[in-house]
């Protein structure tokens, strides 16, 4: 492909994480320049929080409703979908792990604090009993709001198997849900308009108030997820590919993956991936059935990326608002909420808003936080979009491993037809 004709690919799907980069760059010199005046910018940033905050609870619900009930029809091949789940968390788990080990080595702020006028109004984090206990609650209305989300997820969860398992006779209720998500990813669509001006006005007021210090977090930030990203990328992955097929897989795997890859990267949709994500399965020798049902279902669920960002995100947040990020219980439940950013929040649409949104408001920091960690999410966004995509792969090949024993590659004709 000729560089002009990648030109115009690369400016349809990152030409909106450019404009969003440059109006926080400008919104950045805007407070240097302006110092404590930028404060009247603020209200500015504000509506966009509020939009956001308000689009959350029917979000998650309509996403998370119909993204279950259309998936009954594989019932049948129950032992695909199980192990794939299995295998989503494992890795998910390790990536997370990866990224809090590294955390611990090279924190992505050093010396730097918001002072207490910003973060004064932080409620306590959760521990893990507390998100524990915080899934059921006791009326309905009270699901109608983000402080619940846990238990708003449950209750999604559960409408969608009911849709599911009720068939032919919740076709209409089913529809609704779809059509309900359908107009939710067309208004966060709409909200994302306003994104530049409200990112743009809240970087100019905390960079004009609590000052360029903030700044040198999201260099740290590069500097920690991209070389963490590529490690987990090469050594990971081929990990996975031994496991799963010994030498051959490796060698296999890494002669098949380079173009979906370059699609994750150059695209930044591991949606836009699936297409040569199944070329390369196939070429690899993944029995069809598993990669036909693995890879676009893990193109939506399964973000070991994400789940990586996740921990940087919540690492960030904890020491700009003055709290440790130590102690057994406290990295356990950043691992669990960045599962749940990975594999339950990452099919909504919304440019990862979504999973900011969780990590806000179950660790109960204030509006504030979510500015501060949504350019963390478009910074990582490439190596985080490569990550997420390539992971199905592999993970197809591991059920391949355990639904064909450990000569499943060999058997396969397309094996021989690798070019």
């Amino acid at each position: 492909m000729t560089e002009a004709a990648c030109r115009p690919s690369f400016i349809k799907h990152y030409g909106a994480s450019c404009v969003l980069l440059g109006a926080i760059a400008t919104g950045a010199v805007l407070g240097i320049l302006l110092g404590g005046r930028a404060a009247v910018l603020k209200p500015f940033g504000d509506i966009f929080l509020n939009l956001l905050f308000t689009a959350v609870v029917p979000l998650v619900f309509f996403s998370i409703a119909s993204a279950i009930a259309e998936m009954a029809d594989l019932g049948r091949l129950g032992k695909i979908l199980l192990w794939m789940i299995v295998i989503f968390v494992a890795t998910g788990l390790i990536s997370s792990s990866l990224m809090v080990l590294a955390v611990q080595i090279y924190p992505p702020t050093a010396d730097v604090s918001l002072p207490s006028g910003l973060t004064g109004g932080m409620a306590q984090a959760k521990s893990a009993a507390q998100i524990l206990s915080a899934f059921t609650v006791p009326d309905f209305a009270d699901l109608l709001s983000k402080k619940n989300m846990m238990a708003l997820i449950l209750f999604s969860v559960l409408t969608g198997l009911a849709s599911a398992m009720t068939r032919e006779k919740a076709k209409a209720f089913s529809d609704f849900l779809s059509a309900g998500n359908q107009v939710m990813m067309k208004v966060i669509a709409l909200i994302m308009l306003y994104a530049p001006v409200g990112l743009g006005a809240y970087f100019a007021y905390l960079v004009g108030v609590f000052g360029p210090e903030l700044l040198k977090s999201y260099l740290r930030v590069v500097a920690l997820y991209y070389p963490v990203s590529l490690l987990y990328f090469l050594v990971g992955y081929s990990l996975y590919a031994l496991l799963a097929a010994g030498l051959p897989g490796v060698r296999t795997f890494w002669s098949c993956i380079l173009t979906p890859a370059l699609t994750a990267l150059g695209t930044g949709s591991s949606l836009a991936t699936v297409p040569s994500n199944i070329r390369a399965a196939d070429e690899i020798g993944v029995p069809r059935d598993i990669s036909r049902i693995v890879i676009p279902v893990g193109a939506t669920i399964h973000m070991d990326g994400t789940c990586i960002s996740a921990i940087v995100k919540i690492s960030l947040l904890f020491t700009l608002f003055g709290k440790p990020f130590t102690g057994f219980e406290t990295l356990a439940t950043a691992v669990g909420i960045a599962l749940l950013s990975g594999m339950v929040m990452s099919g909504i649409p919304g440019g990862g808003f979504t999973g900011e949104l969780l990590i806000v408001t179950l660790y109960g920091f204030p509006p504030e936080a979510l500015p501060i960690i949504s350019m963390v999410g478009t910074l990582v966004d490439p190596p985080a979009t490569a990550v997420n995509a390539i992971g199905s792969n592999t993970t197809s090949m591991l059920i391949a491993r355990i639904l064909g024993g450990k000569n499943w590659l060999p058997k396969l004709a397309c094996f021989n037809a690798i070019r």
